[in-house]
């Protein structure tokens, strides 16, 4: 056999199964790139996930709108017996600090009105008061009972001068409703915005509260 002849002569055993290997070993390896690029792009993916919904989390626990409420001077928190009169006139209406019971409201929807004495000392722990004039429909009033948590309560209040009240500690948004259509963003900001901002910060647990039925 002369040296052309040898050359293009196919390969003995042991070199067939060599290559055989090589290749083996070649697609295993390539396997193995891909499962680590998949495993890598699918951790991304999550990543990219968690990012995007922290920073829409963090948008939407945002106020969105311009803040409408004043701040009231704030007047003391002189406790005083339950049904007794305050010693002195409030200085906004509905109240928004001031003498108070000794007791607070339990944080729901009610139906009858509530003493301001007590909500003044929910206030006072940080809660939001939505009071609302009882001349409101029923659609409405539906509309607010969302808002209802365990740091936002909401009652009718006959000597509102407004439609809706909104009541923090020192700080009031008041106003009337246009064509009977709820502001939802505005009592949400204010919420927002309001929420646990009273002189004593008392965990909920702690709370000295009496069931209005």
């Amino acid at each position: 056999m002369n040296e052309k002849e040898e050359a293009i002569s196919p390969p003995n055993e042991y070199e067939r199964r060599r290559a055989e290997k090589e290749r083996v070993e070649k697609a295993k390896e390539n396997r193995k790139k891909f499962k680590r690029f998949v495993r890598l792009a699918v951790w991304l993916l999550i990543a990219a996930a968690l990012v995007y919904a922290i920073i829409a989390l963090i948008k939407v626990s945002k106020p969105q709108g311009e803040d409408s409420s004043h701040q009231i001077p704030i007047l003391n928190q002189e406790h005083i017996e339950v049904g007794s009169t305050p010693p002195g006139k409030y200085n906004s209406n509905p109240p928004t600090s001031g003498w108070h019971y000794q007791q607070t409201a339990r944080n729901k929807f009610y139906d009858e009105p509530v003493p301001d004495q007590y909500l003044l000392h929910n206030l006072e722990h940080g809660d939001v008061w939505v009071a609302y004039h009882p001349r409101l429909s029923k659609e409405v009033k539906d509309v607010l009972k969302k808002f209802v948590s365990t740091r936002v309560i909401a009652s009718p209040r006959p000597g509102n001068e407004t439609d809706i009240a909104l009541a923090a500690w020192g700080r009031l948004d008041a106003f009337n409703l246009e064509g009977a259509v709820l502001p939802e963003n505005r009592i949400n900001d204010f919420i927002k915005r309001y929420t646990n901002k009273g002189p004593e910060k008392i965990p909920l647990e702690a709370h000295g509260r009496l069931n209005f039925n």
